[in-house]
């Protein structure tokens, strides 16, 4: 059994979750509000000496057609300076419509009011990141 941190890279915000490859469950973890990038990877290494992570999940934004834009480069670039800061293996998973589908999630809750949740999403399309990563290392497995 190991532990997974995934993250929803933004430019305002960063969510993030944790999951677990043996029960294939992930859960809304934090949100790293912090626009500077020291503060960001302070809180980030607090998480990861905290749970420990045997590797890292970053979701990777591209159009609908899977064609790439702005922010597919800075979420690479997260990627790649997580695996080099930490030195642990970093994975990168088709985040299209992880937003929409957690808005979706948390109004079926009951939250509403888009300003009050931007941060509850921001950790629950985290969540949903690491939960196809997840699934789909359940299914690649042996």
């Amino acid at each position: 059994m190991s532990t997974v941190l995934g993250f929803d890279f933004g430019l305002a915000r960063i969510g993030v979750a944790v999951g677990e490859t043996e029960t294939g469950l992930a859960h809304p973890l934090a949100v790293i509000g912090d626009e500077a990038n020291a503060a960001r990877f302070a809180a980030i290494e607090k998480l990861l000496a905290e749970w420990k992570p045997a590797t890292l999940v970053v979701g990777l934004p591209t159009h609908l057609d899977g064609s790439e834009h702005a922010m597919t480069a800075r979420c690479r670039r997260f990627a790649n300076q997580l695996h080099g800061r930490y030195g642990l293996p970093v994975a990168l998973v088709d985040e299209r419509l992880s937003s929409a589908e957690a808005e979706a999630r948390l109004k079926e809750a009951g939250h509403a009011g888009w300003r009050r949740q931007k941060p509850l999403l921001d950790a629950t399309a985290a969540q949903i990141i690491l939960s196809q990563y997840l699934e789909n290392a359940a299914h690649a497995a042996p």
